[in-house]
């Protein structure tokens, strides 16, 4: 093979009480990252999609985590990466952990190294951390693996948790024309929670998790709150509080960040009353101060996929 093109699709992640842990792969969009054999040094060729990401390879995170993988395993061959946008930039949907997946997934086929899932994880979180400053990996999880997962980090061993896809599950994305990057995100976070606050956290994660094994929609419902994140960042957010009442008015499980936001979400049990919650959110936008975008989808089952290699 002379050039492998890799998909990895759009994620939302910190869901819920699953701040740094929870994350699901979204259908319908994502990114694509092409690469090639080159006599040249590494190098990014082409960016589409998005003309304000850089091309240095080291501020990039398709290529750092291409240049991760050569360094690392002394790969003697170098190599031409094209990139092709098709997640906002600094949306909540996972654009840096989307590149970075497709870049480490078309290198792994195009080179026949053949690295197992975990291997690949380690790489996209180099890459993924040039954007959040750090290797948080439940957008990457999501991209990587597909479906509903839980990142765990535990005593410096990244590792992915597979969690079952209940039935009859909606998503609805809400897509404001804003951005916020996930660095000044973060910078709003307070490191002094308190106990109780953190108790109630860990019990809906219990919940949820719950849930997701017994396929309880109604439990699940229940334990859609974020009592840590969400109430520190929702003021970047104009008018969050309306849009999140005027979704659970129309009978959404739960409304929440995606990410680090802009992107919202909500999780719905059935296509019928998605298509409410979808209708009384576009029926808002007269009363909002910016303009947004609203989707009905569902959590995509495969994560990243080589689409051709030639």
């Amino acid at each position: 093979m002379k050039k492998v093109t890799a998909f990895a699709p759009a994620t939302v992640a910190n869901v819920f009480m699953g701040f740094d842990i929870l994350g699901f792969a979204v259908e319908g969009i994502g990114d694509r990252v092409s690469i090639s054999l080159s006599e040249e040094q590494t190098r990014i060729t082409e960016i589409r999609g998005n003309d304000t990401i850089p091309k240095e390879i080291h501020q990039n995170t398709a290529g750092k985590a291409v240049i991760s993988m050569i360094e690392t395993l002394d790969l003697q061959q170098q190599v031409a990466i094209e990139i092709e946008k098709g997640i906002p930039l600094a949306s909540g949907l996972g654009g840096s952990a989307a590149s970075s997946v497709a870049a480490v997934v078309a290198l792994d086929q195009l080179l026949t190294i053949n690295l197992t899932e975990r291997e690949l994880l380690d790489y996209a979180l180099v890459g993924e951390a040039v954007a959040s400053g750090s290797k948080h990996g439940d957008n990457v999880a999501a991209a990587l693996h597909g479906g509903l997962t839980a990142f765990m980090n535990h005593r410096g061993t990244a590792q992915i948790i597979p969690l079952p896809v209940p039935n009859d599950l909606e998503i609805i994305i809400i897509q404001p024309r804003l951005q916020i990057n996930t660095k000044d995100a973060r910078k709003v976070i307070s490191e002094r929670i308190g106990l109780k606050s953190v108790t109630r956290q860990q019990m809906a994660l219990m919940e949820f998790i719950t849930g997701c094994y017994e396929n309880d929609l109604p439990r699940i419902a229940n334990s859609l709150v974020d009592y840590i994140i969400e109430p520190q960042r929702k003021s970047l957010i104009p008018q969050f509080d309306l849009l999140r009442q005027t979704a659970l008015d129309a009978g959404a499980m739960g409304y929440s960040i995606s990410g680090a936001g802009p992107t919202m979400f909500a999780m719905v049990d059935s296509s019928s009353t998605a298509d409410q919650v979808r209708e009384d959110l576009n029926n808002l936008k007269a009363e909002v101060s910016y303009h947004y975008m609203v989707s009905q989808t569902k959590i995509r089952t495969k994560g990243a996929v080589v689409e051709e290699a030639s």
